[in-house]
């Protein structure tokens, strides 16, 4: 991805992640077998035909496109969820016992080394960041993290819970990023994510060392001021 369409993608999730303190979740989308099955035929060949549903029908069908009756807006939107519920099967079973590194797994798992999968995400990023999408990116984006936090199994609740994704709002966006860009190599996308989430821990112990130290209602005003 480059040029203008690049940094207007760019520009959105920027945006996107930007707008979760603000956002509610959104609603849960409608999906059965026949949909899911309709939006993996396009998906494989989205990259190179791109998002459409002139397309959906050439690939799935002469009626596919009443399954997504808002439109190839909604077919983009589903896709980007069902690659989320394809992310929480694929790593229901871990066994990994830390939380940071079941996040990474899923990350990884959501964002992979698939050629045909990044190149139509890059082609869907064009059509939720266009300016008649409705707000179709930051509705994904929300999904997405909430999503990874549900694969990773964390249970979080109350300001934890904002917090939480929050954080992981901004590395997701960086790693989505990075992935559109240079996501072709799995030990290259393994280690870029293992830095961010070792940069959020760093930080996460220095603040809780600098809190320690401090009586309550100094490690309160502490707490509030460093988020």
């Amino acid at each position: 991805m480059s040029g203008m369409a690049g940094d207007k993608v760019r520009q959105a999730i920027a945006f996107a992640v930007a707008g979760l303190a603000a956002g509610s979740m959104p609603a849960p989308l409608e999906h059965d077998p026949v949909r899911d099955a309709a939006l993996r035929t396009i998906a494989a060949v989205a990259g190179q035909q791109g998002w459409s549903l002139a397309v959906l029908r050439d690939v799935a069908g002469p009626e596919a496109d009443l399954l997504f009756p808002g439109g190839v807006v909604e077919l983009v939107e589903a896709w980007s969820d069902l690659c989320d519920r394809d992310m929480i099967e694929a790593i229901a079973d871990t066994d990994e016992p830390r939380l940071s590194q079941r996040v990474k797994e899923a990350l990884l798992v959501r964002l992979p080394a698939d050629p045909a999968m990044r190149a139509g995400a890059r082609a869907g990023f064009g059509v939720l960041a266009s300016p008649c999408a409705g707000g179709a990116l930051r509705r994904t984006m929300l999904r997405t993290i909430n999503a990874i936090w549900h694969a990773a199994q964390d249970h979080s609740s109350g300001m934890t819970y904002l917090t939480k994704r929050l954080t992981l709002g901004g590395i997701y966006g960086a790693t989505l990023l990075y992935w559109l860009a240079r996501g072709h190599d799995a030990a290259v996308m393994d280690a870029f994510v293992e830095r961010r989430l070792a940069g959020v821990l760093r930080f996460g112990k220095f603040k809780a060392k600098i809190l320690g130290g401090l009586p309550g209602s100094a490690r309160a005003s502490a707490a509030s001021a460093v988020g």
